[in-house]
């Protein structure tokens, strides 16, 4: 009984330092991003990753060649993005990452976002407060940085080598983790470029483009002043036509 005591005693002190040693830090040495997590999460983490990731991005994170990237470093910045948004996982490697319904729950997001965050290392997801940000400053910050791909009220648009997405289901957190990862043909904005005052801002301005304030007028679904000023010269030629027949018409009789 004894031997077996010191070998149950021996096997949990065991567990607990491989587990403190990975909250500790990732491969690369990084801190870790989540260490409130508890034991049962990560480990509810980590066979969600084997079952569902590792095919693509490896056991180890370290990326599969021709499937999926390394993910030493990503932490819970591009974890909880990419998870949250539904771009991962991909049904087949080769396909563009675009957003669509997410495949997991909110528990099994927190549990894998902590997994890779303590496992591999990296940025946490970044702070945000939409109710505090500037909503004019947003609108500034967000004509002069983003307004070029997704359209001034954040509708999306076409650029080269792929599409903006609209920005009409995106949460505030989501866009501060756009913001600081810049995904897929997105650039990255550091502090230097987008300090918190802006970041703060520019959620609060993107909250405002899914309910605009379309005071004089018929919005036509806010797809931005180009294609609204051509619907307004189609509509208006259309009149000028008809009236044109009108007046025809009547000096024939």
């Amino acid at each position: 009984m004894r031997r077996a005591l010191l070998l149950a005693v021996a096997t949990v002190c065991g567990a607990g330092a491989l587990w403190l040693a990975a909250a500790g830090a990732g491969p690369s040495g990084a801190p870790a991003q989540s260490g409130s997590a508890s034991p049962a999460v990560l480990a509810r983490g980590r066979s969600l990753f084997q079952e569902t990731c590792s095919s693509c991005h490896g056991l180890d994170g370290r990326g599969v060649t021709g499937r999926g990237p390394s993910l030493i470093g990503a932490g819970a910045l591009a974890a909880h993005f990419y998870l949250s948004t539904g771009r991962m996982p991909l049904a087949d490697p080769s396909d563009a990452p675009v957003r669509t319904r997410p495949q997991f729950d909110d528990a099994q997001i927190d549990a894998l976002v902590a997994y890779v965050a303590v496992r591999f290392g990296g940025p946490p997801i970044p702070p945000v407060d939409a109710a505090a940000g500037d909503l004019a400053l947003g609108r500034r910050v967000f004509t002069e940085q983003c307004a070029g791909c997704h359209q001034v009220v954040g509708r999306g648009g076409v650029v080269v080598g792929g599409i903006a997405p609209p920005l009409q289901q995106a949460t505030p957190t989501q866009v501060a983790e756009a913001v600081r990862l810049g995904p897929y043909l997105m650039p990255r904005f550091t502090t230097a470029q987008v300090d918190q005052r802006e970041l703060d801002a520019l959620a609060r301005y993107v909250e405002w483009t899914k309910r605009p304030d379309d005071r004089g007028g018929w919005g036509i679904g806010n797809i931005g002043p180009i294609p609204e000023g051509m619907v307004a010269w189609l509509l208006g030629l259309a009149s000028l036509l008809v009236v044109a027949r009108l007046i025809g018409e009547r000096a024939r009789r």
